[in-house]
């Protein structure tokens, strides 16, 4: 039994770029679904592939929807990945697997990915998250970059990281593209920890940017960017009402502008100092807006 379906008569495309950005995963204020919605509507793209939710979903954890109107059960909204298809500003193909991350059989899905991607001759598969850091609004949002293959990492220059972490299926299906010789990649905006509960526009527009530069995908998203004004200017308004607020984030300034100046010298990098000291004032900060 297939494991996924054509909603339309398949398209010819030509050099696609293939997007990922699956709910469940890491992703602080949303940054990367907000920048996958940016992408979604600027490219006018539309559902081209569906998959088996019964196989790939758990339906007792990610519950469908039921619309109840007046009493009257009208209608029940299930949730499973997609595929979409859409061409950005300068009519580049791009491919976008959205929905939520399968719970179960990563291996198959992973492989079906694969597959897809080799029928329609994707050039490059990026995966885009976010993540709680100690940096501060005040600063450029800073991207981090993982893939599989060490070259394409030196290609990008963005700042990288060794740790041990818990994977998504994008890490997954990164590396079931790099083996059929797709370069793949994922791109990761860092969000200051006082704001991971909120929206935090400036992360979504570094992450299109980043996409940009990587692959060519262009996205405007002139109303994400027309946001990133306004919510600075609101953290700057909480952060100055409050004196303790104010020396938290002017500690994570000195420490976001000197270990910029270190990484360009060849030293460590922000990951590996910021340390349980900065990680207890942004608890504090938390509790504060409670």
């Amino acid at each position: 039994m297939a494991d996924h379906r054509f909603t339309i008569e398949p398209p010819e495309l030509e050099r696609p770029r293939l997007v990922v950005m699956l709910e469940g995963w890491i992703d602080a204020s949303g940054a990367a679904a907000a920048a996958m919605a940016a992408i979604e509507a600027e490219t006018d793209a539309r559902e081209i592939v569906t998959f088996d939710d019964d196989l790939y979903i758990d339906y007792r954890a990610r519950r469908p929807t039921l619309e109840i109107r007046g009493g009257v059960s009208t209608r029940l909204v299930w949730t499973s990945p997609r595929l979409l298809h859409g061409r950005d500003a300068n009519g580049v193909d791009v491919l976008l697997l959205t929905g939520p991350e399968p719970d179960m059989a990563w291996h198959r899905f992973s492989d079906t990915i694969g597959a897809l991607a080799q029928r329609f001759g994707v050039q490059s598969m990026t995966a885009l998250g976010a993540y709680p850091f100690a940096t501060p609004h005040t600063r450029p949002t800073r991207v981090t970059a993982t893939s599989p293959s060490p070259d394409m990492l030196a290609t990008f220059g963005y700042a990288v990281s060794s740790v041990d972490v818990p994977a998504g299926v994008a890490a997954a299906i990164e590396t079931t593209l790099h083996n059929q010789g797709i370069p793949s990649a994922g791109i990761w905006a860092q969000v200051p920890h006082y704001v991971a509960a909120m929206s935090y526009p400036a992360a979504s527009v570094a992450l299109l940017d980043a996409l940009e530069a990587t692959t060519g995908v262009s996205v405007p998203a002139q109303l994400l960017r027309r946001e990133v004004a306004v919510q600075r200017e609101r953290l700057d308004h909480l952060v100055a009402s409050n004196e303790e607020h104010a020396q938290m984030v002017a500690r994570l300034e000195r420490l976001h502008d000197d270990s910029a100046a270190e990484e360009e010298a060849g030293g460590p990098a922000l990951e590996l100092r910021s340390g349980d000291e900065i990680a207890a004032e942004v608890e504090r900060f938390l509790r504060d807006q409670k």
